[in-house]
This record gives C-alpha cells, sequence and structure tokens, in this order.
C-alpha cells in the first residue's frame, strides 16, 4: 500500500509554492520529510491531509485520489495528522481525548468503562502503560500528551500518520520515549508515517527513508543509511554555516547593564548573575528546569517574589509585559501561535503591533508607507519568505513567522535594552537558524544585552558569552566563555538527578 504525490503545484497569487512535487511513501515504513522554512512542507501536508486544495496533481492512496476532499473525508480515506501544536484538551479524561468526536454510545449516552478499556488497550499496543485512560489530561506532561494524541489518530486506523515536528518541545527523554511508540505503531499496525523534523540527530533513530523538499520540489530521497547528518545539512540549506556571535569577542566595557541578586519568582531561584551593555547570557537547563518562568518574572509576565533586578542602576520589579516595554525589555517567547502571532494580522501588523499602543499618534494618521518601508528592510535583513507584506501571519511557515516575531525588536528607535528570547529558533531550519543568528549579532554590536534560553546546547554555546544552567529551578553553575556543550549537558542532567534524589528522601 502507498500514499502517492503525484506532480502536485501550488501557488498564492504569483509566489509558486509547491512546483511539482512527486512523494511516494509505503506502508509499514517511516519517511522524514525534511526542508528548509518556506520550502514548501506546511503547503504540502496541508494539501495532503484536505486543509487546503492543490492547484495541480493528485495525492494518491492506494490508487484512489484525494484531491479535493475534506479533512474529514481524508481522514476517512486513511490519513490522519497530527500538527506540531497541541490539538488536545485539559478537563477531559485521557480516554475522552482519545475517542473525541468519535464516542462510543450506548442508549444515547457515552460508554466511558468502554473507552477507558478500549483506551487502555490501543496505549497497551503502543508499548505505553503508565497513562491512567481515567486521569484528567491536564495532568500529563508534554511528551505523554503527544502519546494521546498519537492513540487517538491510531484509534481510527489510518493507513498512513503524518507528524508535523513531535518532538519540537519534548525533552530527550520524552523524545527517545516517543520515538518508541512510534515504531511500535508501525511494527503492530503497518502504517507508513511522514515524519516531518528540524532536529537531524533524531532520524537515523527513527526513519528507513529521507526525502528533502527544497524551493518546492524533491531534491532527492534516499535510504536513511547511506546519508550523514552533513549531507541532509547540504541539501536542506546549502549556504548555511553556523557563524554568528561566535566571531565577536565580548569585552566588558563601562557598567552593569543588568545585575540580578538573589532573584526569586516561583520555584526558581535565587539567581546571581551581572550583564553588561552587548552581552549574551545564554540559560540551559533540561525541560522543566525554570528557563521560561525566569524570562517570564524579568519581562513582567510573573511576578518577582524575591531579590531584586536592577536595570541600568535603577531597580526594577515591572507589573505587566507592557511596563517592562516601556522600560527598554522585551520577551519573544517560544510558542509563536499561542504567545505572539496574530494569525489574522498582516505580516506588518504583527511587526508593528507591540509598537502602535506607544506611540500618541493614532491609528487613522499612521504612515502605512513608513511601515510598509520597515517591513521591507526587515524582509531583507532576514531573509522573510514570502516578502509580501499583506499576507496573514498563519501563512508563513514557522521559522519565517518567528523572523517577524524577531524583527518586532530589531526595528530602528523600538528602544530595546534588554531582549529575552526563549527558544528562538524552535522549529527554525539550519538556514533560517543562520539569518537570526546574524541579526542578533548586529544587535549585540549595537549595545542591547540579550537573554537567551535555549534547550540546544550547541546553541547556547555558539551565542552566548556566557551560560548559567539551570536545573529544577536551581542556579548550578555560571560560565564564562562556553565552549564545551558536553559540559552543559552534563551539569543539567546532574542537577535533574541530584533533585529526583532529593524528592526520593
Amino acid at each position: 500500500m502507498r500514499l502517492e504525490v503525484k506532480d502536485l503545484r501550488k501557488s498564492y497569487g504569483p509566489v509558486a509554492v509547491l512546483k511539482g512535487v512527486d512523494l511516494t511513501v509505503k506502508a509499514g515504513e517511516v519517511l522524514a520529510f525534511l526542508g528548509a522554512n518556506g520550502a514548501g512542507k506546511s503547503t504540502l501536508l496541508n494539501c495532503v491531509s484536505g486543509a487546503q486544495d492543490a492547484d495541480a496533481g493528485d495525492i494518491l492512496v492506494d490508487g484512489a485520489s484525494l484531491r479535493g476532499a475534506s479533512p474529514r473525508q481524508v481522514q476517512d480515506q486513511g490519513v490522519a495528522i497530527i500538527y506540531q501544536h497541541f490539538q488536545v484538551f485539559e478537563g477531559l479524561s485521557v480516554a475522552d481525548n482519545i475517542f473525541l468526536g468519535h464516542e462510543i454510545k450506548r442508549g444515547g449516552r457515552v460508554d466511558r468503562r468502554a473507552q477507558n478499556a478500549q483506551a487502555r488497550d490501543l496505549l497497551a499496543r503502543l508499548g505505553v502503560d503508565d497513562i491512567d485512560p481515567r486521569g484528567d489530561l491536564g495532568a500529563l506532561g508534554v511528551g505523554e500528551r503527544k502519546v494521546v494524541e498519537i492513540a487517538r489518530a491510531l484509534r481510527l486506523k489510518p493507513k498512513f500518520l503524518i507528524l508535523d515536528e513531535p518532538t519540537a518541545s519534548l525533552s530527550d527523554k520524552e523524545a527517545k520515549a516517543l520515538h518508541e511508540v512510534i515504531r511500535q505503531a508501525v511494527a503492530n499496525d503497518g502504517i507508513g508515517v511522514i515524519y516531518v523534523t528540524h532536529f537531524l540527530d533524531e532520524i537515523p533513530k527513527i526513519a528507513d527513508q529521507v526525502t528533502i523538499l527544497r524551493d518546492g520540489r524533491i531534491l532527492w530521497t534516499r535510504p536513511v543509511g547511506e546519508v550523514s547528518i552533513a549531507d541532509m545539512t547540504d541539501a536542506i540549506s546549502p549556504d548555511a554555516l553556523m557563524s554568528g556571535l561566535e566571531s565577536i569577542p565580548f569585552v566588558a566595557d563601562g557598567p552593569e547593564a543588568l545585575r540580578l541578586s538573589n532573584l526569586k519568582t516561583g520555584f526558581v531561584g535565587p539567581i546571581n548573575v551581572g550583564l553588561h551593555r552587548g552581552e549574551v547570557l545564554g540559560i540551559y537547563g533540561l525541560m522543566g528546569a525554570g528557563r521560561t518562568e525566569l524570562l517570564e518574572c524579568l519581562s513582567g509576565a510573573a511576578p518577582l517574589s524575591g531579590g531584586e533586578m536592577v536595570l541600568n542602576g535603577e531597580k526594577r520589579a515591572f507589573s505587566s509585559p507592557r511596563d517592562a516595554l516601556t522600560n527598554g525589555v522585551a520577551l519573544v517567547a517560544s510558542d509563536r501561535k499561542e504567545q505572539s502571532l496574530f494569525a489574522s494580522f498582516s505580516a506588518v501588523e504583527n511587526l508593528m503591533v507591540p509598537h502602535m499602543g506607544r506611540s500618541p499618534m493614532p491609528r487613522l494618521l499612521r504612515s502605512f508607507q513608513q511601515e510598509g518601508r520597515g517591513f521591507e528592510r526587515a524582509a531583507r535583513r532576514l531573509n522573510i519568505q514570502p516578502p509580501n507584506p499583506r499576507l496573514q501571519g498563519q501563512r508563513f511557515s514557522g521559522g519565517n513567522a518567528q523572523k517577524i516575531m524577531v524583527s518586532r525588536w530589531l526595528l530602528e528607535g523600538s528602544g530595546v535594552q534588554l531582549l529575552l528570547l526563549d527558544e528562538p529558533t524552535q522549529g527554525v531550519d539550519i538556514g533560517a537558524r543562520h539569518e537570526l543568528y546574524e541579526a542578533l549579532a548586529d544587535v549585540k554590536r549595537k549595545g542591547t544585552t540579550i537573554i537567551v534560553a535555549s534547550s540546544d546546547a550547541t546553541e547556547i554555546c555558539l551565542l552566548a558569552d556566557k551560560v548559567m544552567v539551570l536545573g529544577r529551578g536551581q542556579q548550578v553553575a555560571l560560565i564564562d566563555n562556553p565552549h564545551d556543550e558536553e559540559q552543559l549537558i552534563e551539569l543539567a542532567h546532574k542537577a535533574e538527578h541530584s533533585a529526583e534524589q532529593m524528592e526520593l528522601t
């Protein structure tokens, strides 16, 4: 049995996104599907899933065409898709989430006993025995929630399953567990899997074949055993060298721009660190270490519960993100969809929206021409694709949406003195990373202090002048001029292990 894409084409106005894509996925195998942001991956997945209709070409499952089918019809024909952002619901049980929209009913009422039993059997087939079908989904971790989504998809007995960035927000341990769940599904049910990812190191662990999409066309498809990570990197973005801030030595000049002294927020702290203008602090730690919580406190999104923050010589405790922004502190959140991007706004509106309320000029007197020029400069600087200021935010790929979010704070006159970035390249390909790194290098040269929180140790070593390692909310280490990513990983894991041991005793 095969899922086949034949000469698929899709354009948005004059911009051709898919330029004749041919793709084949066989039942019982995992196909890793790779490409730079803007290459056309999201558009192809939307066409296959029925969310959009292609302009030309065909999509076949075992010879039957899916062109023009609705998402529900595509699902009925045996193709399921699980998107990067969760489609599960807190407040419902695990079993209720698995059977959502396809409930088992007897006498007009939902038979929860039957649903719980079938959910338990389904999870067992996936090799999962520690998730209670009766439990509230809200009590599960992010990795377990992804397993529930897979279980819900497999409940409908699909022939093919599409996974879009399934490990983007998972820890190493959770990703390893999810890989095992996927292998169980392929082995037990014989399904074919299209596995979209930016994490090249996980491909040998999960895939049988690798396909590269570049500029709307398939570049090549090869067995996973015949390609290296270097081959894949070069194919995705041949000119993307992982450079950036490493070539800019930092020399402290003048007084400190930021001083955190015994700072506490929630379960995080005490935190002690000082930074100068133009200095980059990397915050590294495993999932749940407190990286996001610390950035939210500094940006006014979470309260400071102890200690103090001194910014440019003045003690600060921001009451809101707007208060922080007024004082030159801006946060680029990790969850673009939920916390940053306005899906229905145009690209230029997404770029300008944080600054509109800061101007005394009413909306009717805004200079749309000036805003358009600002977007053009941002698009050139970060290679935003497509460079269309009027395109809705939801129409951009993840990497290009992230470029727009970062560009908000690179505008001339933005007044940002402290830039906070939480997982700035999550779900972003190598080429887009390079462009973001170059933009941050420029910001650094101009004297902006930067704090980057990331679960990617390589990225932290590349960007940071000093690194703070967090473990279960505690400051484990502060390292100047970090170069040893293995050291960061070891410190983070040791901190996690020590915290677990303390909990057990």
